[in-house]
């Protein structure tokens, strides 16, 4: 006899499901998992042995072989301990053989049979819901996985939590849907003394999803300003929430009872690999970028960044996805982020500081921000240079906008493209406008059609230039509320576009 219970394998976000039998027939008593499974996966027997003699069942004097179909699909992970223990369970009839074959399962046991919470609940669940089965998962990512209410989520303890409820002695309640709350952010926008034209770049970026790069010496305020972002930033729609948890539960940062509302924000440092900041190694995990999808990926000192990294990130910006190829594996991650890069003007930082600059100015200058390509600022919507603030001014009141202040604003702005664009799961916000949506909301009247053709013509803008120009004006228009893009909306993101870091 043959019983079968169902899990899932992991192939970046997606979770394809696999059938799990076993089979219990005479010969010399043993435990084979057969069906490519990786190390984690053939230790399962061992943790599932001593789980079941702690709960005192015996298995039976027979041979036990436990196959994982489809076999040429790799197992990876932990997870697979549950399944193989109840489908063995079914095998040799502590539970009923329909109750595991309704459901998909997955958790690692420990030996005293209690269970570990595992990476990749809410996918499992996603894939549960597809196939009309219930989710079984340890306790730990049950608030994790019931946010996919087409499917019942129900989270058990131990194994023994596991028979008590599918022998009907003691049922589990379905588990409830948990959310995070972040801790009240102390940082406000009004914080930055001075500023204005870059906390009116910031605002621009927040409203419509652009990406914004920022020159400037030390202590101008650069990582200032980037880390007052997120707080006026709208929280993640319920569709946003999703997508981004399901990309932060396969890389296990889902680890305090469910899933957050608050945009990531994501600062890699400028020593990080092309695997960290791109995704990659020997499971095809998420990079920096994936994780930061539909939130902040805020890289300071931009030029130190390694060349390939650098130049790695130009498809990605493009595309707002990222495919991760390798010998046993093609991912794919989302990575709809917003780049926030920030540099100095040159190597010591003083570029435009008489009195402090080195001997080798300009050349240091074009040496060190030479090393952007300038393919990669073509991507850059808007540009900023970020002076020094004067000492004297450090002692002025706060008498600047409030982050709340200007949420507000970025918010109203953000639901005037949600109303523009609809349930359109490609275009949520302005930077992803392509086509016929552009020529459709983005173009301006004829006034702003003379002066951006005058533009282009005088600086050269490139067709992709020309394009983001569109995008900017029209996210400065919903600001303001209008609902044509004019004059004045071109000639302001104009501006911001043509500060060239390698003229400033």
């Amino acid at each position: 006899m043959v019983t079968r219970a169902y899990t899932v394998a992991f192939e970046g976000v997606e979770a394809h499901q696999v059938e799990v039998q076993c089979a219990v027939t005479p010969g010399l008593p043993a435990f084979s998992i057969v069906g490519l499974p990786d190390k984690a996966v053939s230790e399962a027997r061992d943790r599932v042995r001593s789980a079941l003699a702690t709960m005192a069942i015996a298995l039976p004097s027979k041979r036990i072989t436990i196959n994982l179909s489809p076999a040429d699909l790799p197992k990876e992970g932990s997870h697979f301990d549950l399944p193989i223990a109840v489908a063995l369970l079914a095998a040799i009839g502590i539970i009923p053989e329909d109750a595991s074959e309704s459901t998909v399962s997955l958790g690692e046991l420990s030996l005293d049979g209690s269970l570990v919470g595992v990476t990749g609940a809410l996918p499992a669940a996603m894939s549960a819901a597809e196939t009309e089965r219930n989710l079984l998962c340890p306790a730990a990512s049950g608030p994790e996985a019931a946010w996919v209410a087409a499917t019942q989520v129900i989270g058990a303890a131990s194994l023994a939590d596991v028979v008590r409820h599918y022998t009907g002695q003691s049922p589990l309640a379905p588990s409830e849907p948990g959310e995070v709350l972040a801790p009240v952010s102390a940082l406000d926008l009004r914080d930055v003394k001075g500023q204005e034209r870059a906390k009116r770049a910031l605002e621009i970026a927040a409203a419509g999803r652009h990406h914004l790069f920022m020159v400037g010496p030390p202590g101008s305020g650069k990582s200032m300003l980037a880390a007052r972002l997120p707080t006026i930033l709208p929280p993640l729609t319920p569709a946003e929430a999703l997508e981004t948890s399901m990309i932060h539960s396969i890389a296990g940062l889902l680890d305090q009872g469910g899933i957050s509302r608050s945009r990531p924000f994501r600062e890699p440092h400028h020593t990080a690999s092309m695997p960290a900041i791109v995704g990659g190694g020997r499971r095809a995990k998420p990079g920096e970028i994936s994780l930061a999808h539909n939130g902040v990926l805020f890289m300071d000192e931009l030029p130190e960044f390694s060349r390939p990294v650098l130049e790695t990130l130009r498809q990605p910006i493009e595309t707002g996805q990222v495919m991760i190829a390798r010998a046993n594996a093609h991912v794919t991650y989302p990575c709809k982020f917003m780049l926030i890069a920030a540099a100095n003007p040159c190597r010591c930082g003083h570029m435009f500081d008489a009195a402090q600059a080195c001997a080798r100015v300009p050349d240091c200058g074009n040496d060190y921000l030479g090393r952007l390509s300038g393919p990669l600022l073509d991507r850059l919507d808007l540009r900023i240079e970020v002076p020094p603030v004067a000492y004297q001014d450090l002692d002025l009141p706060n008498d600047g906008e409030t982050s709340s202040t200007v949420a507000a604003r970025v918010a109203q702005a953000r639901q005037r493209q949600h109303a523009r664009f609809g349930k359109d799961a490609d275009t949520r916000a302005n930077a992803d406008m392509q086509g016929e949506l552009l020529q459709t909301y983005a173009m301006p009247d004829d006034e702003g059609r003379t002066l951006l053709t005058k533009v282009a013509e005088r600086f050269g803008l490139s067709a992709r230039g020309y394009h983001r120009v569109l995008r900017v004006a029209r996210t400065i228009a919903d600001l303001e509320g209008s609902d044509m893009v004019h004059r004045s909306h071109l000639a302001e993101a104009v501006s911001f576009r043509l500060s060239s870091p390698h003229e400033l």
